[in-house]
């Protein structure tokens, strides 16, 4: 389990993060939400490592992140900023085998086709990784990620996203949270900050709500997602409904409620 415990931080005296609890299990999927400026990333960085945080208890399978040296800190977690940057011009598979660093797997290239292939990468291998679209970079860079845990290991793993599908369609937005979810059965659990409140309803098992630094909300993800929720942790009216064609969660604003509401009477 990853768990962190009473994390508190501050830049110039301004609480980032306020006295945040939160859990992961291997085998979910937690999403977190929440308005801008709400403190979701800079609380993933201090679930990662990249920020240290004096204030608060971070533990990775019930050690202390205090205690694991880089190596090994590698080996049981992965993380996919919101932004990466790369003034080499690599080419996109030589970009995605950073992701190996000094891991030693059986078969890297068998498993660098792999996961490139399933993140829908390996006709962009040659490419240089410069000249690629926002969205085929994202997914790249998902796939260098990957690749740091996609081996199948004995012991529980963790994945932390900040806002992976930002730069792409539809179609691969859900794609990537397919491959995602298939991390589950390979004793992986996965953070994501997620954008689209619908994508969060489909896919997450968990969610944790967000503002001003304090999370406000976290459990299930039907039991959390309430209009009455959504609209205090993003101060606008949200409809909550259920699809009847699949039981699913649709989250709307009540701007587009309205408009919707008015489609069906002229219909």
């Amino acid at each position: 389990m990853l768990k962190a415990k009473n994390i508190h931080f501050c830049i110039r005296k301004r609480p980032i993060v306020d006295q945040a609890d939160i859990s992961l299990q291997a085998g979910e999927l937690l999403a977190v939400l929440g308005p801008n400026g709400a403190g979701k990333s800079t609380l993933l960085k201090i679930l990662s490592g990249e920020i240290s945080c004096k204030n608060g208890d971070i533990r990775y399978n019930g050690v202390s992140i205090r205690d694991y040296s880089t190596k090994a800190l590698a080996a049981v977690r992965a993380v996919m900023p919101q932004h990466s940057t790369l003034s080499f011009p690599y080419s996109a598979i030589e970009v995605v085998e950073l992701g190996l660093g000094c891991q030693t797997v059986s078969a890297p290239d068998e498993l660098l086709k792999e996961v490139m292939i399933e993140t829908h990468t390996w006709k962009l291998r040659d490419m240089q990784y410069g000249k690629l679209s926002g969205g085929e970079k994202q997914r790249v860079q998902l796939a260098r990620v990957l690749i740091q845990i996609w081996e199948i290991k004995p012991y529980p793993r963790y994945l932390l996203l900040d806002e992976p599908t930002s730069s792409m369609d539809i179609a691969q937005q859900h794609h990537v949270l397919q491959i995602v979810s298939k991390l589950k059965k390979r004793n992986i659990g996965i953070l994501a900050i997620v954008h689209d409140l619908n994508l969060a309803a489909a896919y997450a098992d968990n969610v944790a709500l967000l503002k001003d630094g304090v999370i406000r909300y976290q459990g299930e993800t039907e039991v959390v997602l309430t209009s009455e929720n959504l609209e205090k942790t993003f101060d606008h009216p949200v409809k909550v409904l259920r699809d009847p064609g699949n039981d699913q969660l649709i989250i709307f604003s009540q701007v587009q409620t309205k408009r919707i509401n008015h489609e069906f009477k002229l219909a």
